[in-house]
């Protein structure tokens, strides 16, 4: 494959909707996505996804009224937005698609849980609450975010002015630190 370099006037052409240069495009940016995703996807129809929601998003912005003003950034344009369509199909993934609506009835409760079960399970989370309740505002702050609502650490990093590499660091510690709290009530009085 050969490389190419875009220029004002190839952005241009994009920007028209020029069939041709629409088709290298596609062609062209479809097979640098196909050879990135094959080892992060495990079905062709996620891969195709990824691709289409790609294009879609990069062609929007082509043509948005402000666009892009660096032609020859265009591959980097592509290449960020594929790894953030990545990331929300990540993030799908892992969510559930239902919600308690869409469960009957009977389905509420999984089978083989025991009521002890359920109270041994109240038991853990009000022991959860209570270290939490102990920690500092900042660490209790830094786990609920970001485990207990599964907050995005982009977001988390900017309301609280941090790097991500130093975000990482603070969430280490404040594991470390509810960690400590909890060994210290477990010796301490025998059980949960």
């Amino acid at each position: 494959m050969l490389f190419t370099a875009f220029d004002a006037a190839y952005l241009e052409r994009l920007q028209r909707g020029d069939p041709q240069t629409e088709r290298h495009f596609a062609a062209y940016f479809s097979e640098f996505i196909r050879l990135k995703l094959r080892s992060r996807l495990n079905s062709p129809e996620a891969i195709d996804d990824v691709r289409q929601e790609t294009f879609a998003r990069v062609l929007a912005l082509v043509r948005a009224e402000d666009g892009i003003r660096q032609p020859e950034r265009l591959g980097a344009l592509v290449n960020s937005t594929c790894n953030n369509v990545l990331m929300e199909h990540y993030r799908a993934k892992r969510r559930p698609h239902s919600s308690l609506d869409d469960e009957p009835e009977g389905d509420l409760v999984a089978p083989g849980v025991s009521v002890s079960g359920m109270f041994e399970v109240d038991e853990v989370a009000q022991v959860v609450h209570n270290i939490l309740r102990d920690m500092s505002d900042r660490d209790r702050r830094l786990l609920q975010s970001v485990l207990l609502e599964e907050r995005d650490k982009d977001e988390v990093c900017a309301e609280l002015g941090l790097s991500r590499d130093y975000l990482r660091v603070l969430i280490h510690r404040a594991k470390q630190s509810f960690a400590s709290i909890y060994r210290k009530r477990i010796g301490g009085e025998g059980d949960l």
